[in-house]
């Protein structure tokens, strides 16, 4: 009976630690956002003396909306938004690449999505467009960042995703002719999805999401291509398919060679069938440039 009464208390004042931890992390939540950096892929060097005054205020204007009287994070964000815009105006598409794991990778670790940006770039080349890559960070690489992450991920009103929609939309209110595309894989879709719908009246922004989490439900469809099968096999981690899942790890555990196919990952270390895009995928080629070609007329 004592000991019963010792494991039920043990149960207890865990559930306790664990409740807490969640309410501060929650709590502190408004922090979230605040490490994450947009900046080219060759990250070139801006005089952002050259910046139109108009486009300077409203910089401001879109920092003080997010942090309020916090000069240090509205200088920064001031910064980070100019630079963009420079990089920008004079470009026909700018992409937004958000990474999947824990949102701290940049492009260049994802080779899927390396190889699909390329083919999206080469397509949008040949019919007469000028784009930009674009690298969305959204998470310091710490434990903190992972924390913050988890909870994002589960959030209904994910801040990240109002901290991208915002530079997404000082964008287009200051280069009127641009087109934004929200590049997304995996769990990065979440934070992609949630940008999609705050955005949602904005004509100028599109978005491209390979292999959702399968517990996401887009909630903005329209102007969306959501991917959730390769052409080679279904996503396991999209269709929630664990007994797959499962399978594939112990596989991978003992050593059992399994297809090339098979070789995607969740969070850099869990092995997920089918959880692998590239442009050269039957079910990645065909339906992006079906998506390009209905939304911008790029040549088939």
């Amino acid at each position: 009976m004592t000991s019963k009464i010792r494991a039920l208390g043990i149960v207890v004042v865990l559930g306790f630690i664990l409740s807490l931890g969640i309410a501060l992390l929650t709590f502190s939540y408004s922090e979230v956002g605040l490490t994450s950096e947009i900046g080219s892929l060759s990250a070139p060097a801006c005089d952002i003396s050259t910046v139109p005054q108009s486009v300077v205020e409203n910089a401001t204007e879109k920092a003080m909306e997010l942090f309020g009287d916090c000069q240090e994070k509205c200088d920064d964000f001031v910064s980070q938004l100019l630079s963009a815009y420079l990089e920008a105006k004079d470009k026909n598409f700018v992409i937004v690449f958000n990474a999947g794991g824990w949102g701290w990778s940049l492009l260049e670790p994802s080779s899927g999505w390396q190889s699909i940006l390329d083919g999206i770039k080469s397509e949008l080349d040949t019919s007469g467009y000028t784009s930009l890559l674009l690298n969305y960070q959204r998470t310091a690489e710490t434990l903190r960042g992972c924390l913050d992450e988890c909870v994002e991920v589960v959030s209904s009103c994910p801040s990240k995703a109002k901290d991208l929609a915002t530079r997404v939309q000082f964008l287009t209110n200051n280069i009127p002719d641009l087109r934004v595309i929200i590049a997304g894989e995996s769990t990065g879709t979440v934070i992609s999805d949630s940008a999609m719908n705050i955005l949602e009246g904005n004509p100028q922004v599109y978005s491209i999401q390979t292999g959702p989490p399968f517990w996401q439900k887009n909630l903005s469809l329209e102007r969306t291509l959501v991917i959730t099968n390769n052409g080679l096999n279904p996503d396991s981690f999209s269709q929630g398919d664990f007994l797959t899942l499962i399978r594939s790890n112990i596989k991978s555990l003992f050593g059992i060679s399994q297809p090339q196919d098979d070789s995607g990952k969740i969070l850099y270390y869990v092995r997920a069938p089918g959880h692998e895009y590239r442009w050269n995928y039957p079910g990645v080629y065909f339906e992006i440039l079906g998506f390009l070609s209905q939304n911008f007329r790029v040549r088939r």
